[in-house]
């Protein structure tokens, strides 16, 4: 069965905090090319090298028609039309058709390939993300953001197969467009060639003006985005505090603010990109204009035909297409590097608990659970629990209680291995639970919640969530155990009934009545209860407590309890302050003891008679 434990008090914070550590990280430098990235990110190709090879032909084929076709435009001027020969013409057109449909069936090839590969390379990264993400413990997704975490596995993947898939096949052309170019060009004039390629400083100077400030520009744009994201994530997890607080216009103005400094920062990288652009069509009139007048004397001197000034015409149009297409995939170079070295960061994460290469399998577990000598810290600085030494038989109900923040859910955790002791050990049946795979020993635990987590879907299939193949007459006998069957037949659709995210479509008592009746049918042989009936009203409270006395027949519970009145029955009561288990023993000899557990239950019972 899936457990689920809340996060970790005072670790973590908000996506202003967080900003530089995970929105600006690996872009300080802005590097456009990191060989070491690239390498790493090729990978992804290796499964699909020989469709690359045959986007990388197709490309050559493209290349090639796209400089025939100008030449053959040549051909036909300088050979067939001016020498009135009507059977040769015949034989250029058709051969210059020919070429154009192969241009078309070529690129279209290109494009389908590419396209085809760059979704399944984008489906395959996204799936090895989210199969790390679930591979890392929970003290991971306690300390990072959401919204940011998503970010990567959907923009930063994104431009990162954008390079990958297109980029790299588009580099390789528009270098080879580039190059063919330049040859036939000098082939056909050296002289008239080095006067077109005379605007090509102009050229290099404005690229060169142009990298430098889009590199800070688009690093400015993704920075900011992550920023938004962020605080989107943030804010609408807490729409209930926003709302409940009625601070729904500081939460908009510092959206607002957020969401203008993105725009801000997009509409300066575009300002370049509308400025380059021009800039270069500019240069390429130059360049036409030169073609027109040289060209235009030297064939009136009859120094060059009229092909030649035609196909030159053409060879400058084409020449500033590839320039164009290399500007903008600069600015994707260095977005995929930047995305690929926050990628490549998460996938290099290591989980913080993994299982030992000789993990076995734990056994049918009988449920006796030990903690012994056990100190933990989620930081260095912050030590939690201090030398634990608990022993709970088979069967027995131990209640942890104590004040928020002395260690009572860390223990639960820990039971769980959602984190590691720092010293000592949790050892299960005797059986140390470092040694045995992680899987195996949490398929036979459970945890009711204190905030009840449904996943979207229907209610039988919550319900079954921890046995997918359970039967529909397993599901509703666990939903009467759970006293969860009487208000689901009410719903209009039953068990059948659609639940919306977050669950906001059924009380929170209803949730939670769900999330017993899920582990009913997931039969555990350990079961955590972390405050399950701290946040529902005193009738939905008994129809919990019922479920869950039978819930817990027969089988190993820890109950973490704020309401004391809860687990008054309980086998054993700890009580734990500042990380220690200060207090133990039953409820009468907790009563008589007169410590710490009396004083906390009298002053709920005071606070519940008056």
């Amino acid at each position: 069965m899936s457990l689920s434990i809340g996060g970790v008090s005072g670790i973590g914070g908000g996506p202003r905090g967080m900003l530089d550590s995970f929105g600006r990280h690996g872009e300080e430098e802005g590097r456009a090319f990191d060989r070491r990235i690239v390498l790493r990110l090729l990978a992804f190709l290796k499964p699909h090298w020989r469709k690359m090879v045959f986007a990388l032909l197709t490309t050559l084929v493209t290349t090639g028609l796209g400089l025939a076709t100008p030449y053959l435009v040549k051909v036909a001027i300088d050979q067939y039309i001016t020498q009135g020969n009507t059977v040769g013409l015949d034989r250029v057109a058709l051969l210059t058709a020919a070429a154009f449909v192969g241009l078309f069936v070529s690129s279209a090839a290109q494009q389908y390939t590419l396209s085809r590969t760059g979704q399944q390379v984008l489906a395959t990264m996204r799936n090895q993300l989210f199969e790390h993400l679930q591979a890392l413990h929970l003290g991971y997704h306690d300390t990072h953001i959401i919204g940011v975490t998503i970010s990567r596995v959907f923009s930063d993947v994104g431009v990162i197969n954008e390079l990958l898939s297109q980029g790299l096949i588009t580099l390789a052309g528009d270098i080879l467009l580039l190059i063919g170019i330049v040859v036939v060009m000098v082939s056909m004039s050296p002289k008239l060639a080095l006067l077109t390629f005379a605007v090509m400083p102009l050229m290099v100077l404005a690229t060169s003006i142009y990298a430098r400030h889009a590199k800070a520009a688009f690093r400015e744009t993704r920075a900011t985005n992550a920023g938004v994201v962020g605080d989107l994530a943030e804010d609408i997890a807490g729409m209930r505090v926003i709302q409940a607080f009625a601070r729904e216009n500081t939460s908009q103005a510092r959206f607002d603010e957020s969401n203008r400094a993105n725009r801000d920062a997009n509409v300066r990288a575009m300002s370049l990109s509308f400025i380059f652009m021009p800039v270069v069509d500019l240069l390429g009139t130059l360049a036409t204009a030169i073609v027109l007048w040289f060209g235009g004397r030297t064939v009136a001197q009859g120094e060059l035909t009229l092909g030649v000034i035609v196909a030159f015409l053409t060879y400058v149009t084409r020449f500033f297409q590839p320039i164009r297409e290399l500007s903008q995939l600069y600015t994707t170079m260095q977005a995929a590097m930047a995305g690929g070295e926050r990628v490549l960061e998460l996938l290099d994460t290591p989980p913080a608990i993994a299982d030992k290469p000789d993990a076995q399998e734990i056994p049918t577990i009988q449920g006796r659970v030990e903690l012994r000598d056990v100190d933990f810290a989620y930081r260095v600085d912050g030590p939690v629990l201090h030398n634990i030494n608990l022993t709970i038989e088979p069967g027995q109900t131990v209640a942890l209680v104590g004040p928020t923040g002395a260690g009572k859910t860390s223990i639960s955790n820990l039971i769980a291995r959602f984190y590691e002791v720092t010293a000592g050990a949790v050892l299960i049946d005797g059986i140390d639970v470092r040694d045995v795979a992680q899987r195996s020993l949490r398929a036979q635990m459970g945890i009711v919640p204190q905030d009840p987590f449904l996943f979207s879907g229907t209610i039988a299939d919550n319900i079954r969530f921890g046995r997918p193949d359970a039967p529909d007459s397993a599901v509703e006998e666990a939903a009467r155990l759970a006293n969860a069957h009487d208000f689901i037949t009410r719903l209009p659709d039953g068990y059948a009934t659609v639940i919306q995210e977050g669950g906001v479509n059924l009380s929170l008592g209803q949730r939670q009545l769900i999330c017993i009746a899920r582990a009913v049918l997931a039969d555990p042989r350990i079961l955590i209860m972390d405050e399950a009936t701290s946040s529902v009203d005193t009738v939905t409270e008994g129809l919990i407590q019922d479920a869950l006395d039978r819930l817990l027949a027969g089988r190993t519970a820890i109950v973490i309890a704020h309401r004391l009145s809860t687990v008054r029955h309980a086998d054993l009561i700890c009580v734990l302050q500042d990380g220690r288990i200060i207090e133990r023993g039953t409820h009468e000899e907790l009563i008589a003891a007169g410590g710490l557990y009396r004083d906390l239950y009298e002053r709920q019972f005071m606070d519940a008679v008056s």
